[in-house]
């Protein structure tokens, strides 16, 4: 699994996690690392949660510039798309 930059090289530290039995026997059956996939799930909450945040403390300015879209068009024009 491939983790973003800012979660790279970072100290890690022991936590307590309450998991569901029948999740955490079938893993360990699986042989996975529930840590790792712990961390895993983690930084996908995380950056999920970040997205959701930038999106509601951006949505304004975000339809304002789709409404700009819809009225007068991008900015730029790609020269792959003339025509």
């Amino acid at each position: 699994m491939q983790t973003a930059p800012a979660f790279k090289a970072k100290k890690r530290r022991p936590v307590n996690l309450t998991i569901r039995q029948d999740i955490i026997e079938e893993a360990k059956g699986l042989k996975l690392n529930a840590s790792k996939a712990a961390e895993a799930g983690l930084i996908k909450a995380v950056r999920q949660e970040k997205e959701r945040l930038w999106r509601s403390e951006n949505a304004l300015a975000i339809k304002a510039h789709n409404t700009r879209v819809e009225e007068t068009g991008t900015l730029l024009t790609p020269t792959w798309s003339k025509d």
